[in-house]
């Protein structure tokens, strides 16, 4: 089983709507079962799948100290655990990531945003975790949005796929569903499965360097 954690430590970055959208895409894509998990004191990620009429991925909810414990004893288990964290509570953040396969860093491309992505990267680092970026609500031709690929590859890799800010992610969010089940042929369906592939890819190099 494999075990990707999505975090951020600025608010704002599209972490839970990013999180969903991985899930249903993995479980798409035969690298179920998807097993969904809320550590985010506002539980947005949890609130969305009790909108949700799909039965898969499932959600479980589970206390934080006993994270480690539950999940060492179904990590030979096939299938992949997908775990939301708050934004701003490094001590949470922190906790998570150290059971993590792959973490992903949603990061929105502006300045403010830029700054603050050091504080997970060191995260990561210090509890020896993999880590990726994944920019999100990016808007299109914008000079920004190159100069945030460059900025954050001095850090560390950078999904290929790029989240354009599309109001489609958000209109699907508010009914339990996500933008491959509304419109499966669509641009922000396309940039889901594209990262969805980034990350199987990162996962296998996480695997193969602690092999």
């Amino acid at each position: 089983m494999k075990i990707v954690v999505f975090a951020a430590r600025k608010g704002g970055s599209g972490k839970t709507t990013l999180a969903a959208h991985v899930a249903v895409q993995a479980g798409a894509a035969g690298n179920g079962p998807v097993t969904l998990i809320d550590t985010d004191p506002q539980q947005s990620l949890t609130a969305w799948w009790n909108d949700r009429k799909a039965e898969s991925p499932r959600l479980l909810e589970l206390a934080l100290g006993r994270l480690p414990a539950e999940l060492g004893k179904v990590r030979a288990a096939p299938g992949l655990v997908i775990i939301d964290t708050p934004p701003l509570d490094s001590a949470v953040i922190a906790s998570v990531i150290d059971v993590a396969d792959l973490v992903v860093i949603p990061v929105k491309p502006s300045p403010h945003d830029l700054r603050g992505v050091g504080v997970t990267v060191e995260i990561c680092r210090k509890g020896g975790r993999p880590f990726v970026f994944a920019v999100t609500q990016a808007i299109q031709r914008a000079t920004l949005t190159q100069q945030a690929l460059l900025i954050l590859s001095q850090f560390g890799p950078v999904a290929t796929s790029i989240i354009y800010n599309r109001v489609d992610y958000a209109g699907a969010m508010t009914d339990g569903r996500t933008v491959q089940e509304i419109d499966p042929k669509g641009k922000a369906s396309g940039e889901i499965a594209e990262l969805w592939i980034y990350l199987v890819q990162q996962l296998s190099i996480s695997a193969a360097g602690a092999a």
